[in-house]
């Protein structure tokens, strides 16, 4: 009898008189499922032994030791870029009042104030606490983007030093006042 397997394969011969119809044969069909698992953890071994992990993406900063001895600023020195929780960007230079300005300006701003004040200008970022992240990494990334155009105009103005001179701070009540109605 041919067939026979786990699936039934053939009947059983039929006692008593043959009809005229002939009962279809099945073959039996059994599948081997052991190389296929093995073959499926080779692949799986080979995939994750082979695929590189995702770094998280991180931006480094040095924040210097806190001091108890307070540092004294000029205020005409000092540049302030002050973010707010819908993600707009106000700058003022010393006590001026603050004005709004766009990300794509920002950079020209910055320039221009370390170059006209020869490398003295303190750049300060507030930011609010529910600022957008996404826009203050975006202001960081421009000032230092900026960086290689100060040297440039700063070379021009006879500099060859450049300080960096830049802080990020929370904002205050103070700041939350100044660019509230704006």
């Amino acid at each position: 009898m041919a067939g026979g397997g786990a699936l039934g394969g053939g009947k059983a011969p039929r006692r008593g008189k043959k009809g005229k119809r002939k009962s279809k044969k099945r073959l039996g069909f059994h599948l081997d499922m052991t190389p296929l698992v093995d073959i499926t953890f080779l692949l799986l071994t080979f995939f994750m032994l082979t695929t590189s992990m995702i770094t998280p993406q991180t931006m480094e900063m040095n924040v210097p030791p806190e001091l108890d001895v307070p540092i004294e600023v000029k205020q005409s020195e000092l540049l302030t870029i002050r973010v707010r929780d819908d993600g707009t960007i106000f700058y003022n230079m010393g006590m001026d009042a603050p004005e709004k300005i766009a990300l794509k300006n920002l950079r020209k701003l910055v320039v221009d104030q370390n170059v006209q004040l020869k490398n003295r200008c303190i750049v300060v970022l507030k930011s609010s606490g529910d600022a957008p992240y996404g826009m203050v990494v975006s202001i960081l990334d421009e000032l230092n983007v900026a960086e290689p155009d100060i040297l440039a105009g700063l070379k021009a103005a006879g500099i060859n030093e450049r300080k960096r001179k830049f802080t990020v701070a929370p904002m205050e009540g103070k700041d939350y006042e100044e660019i509230k109605g704006l």
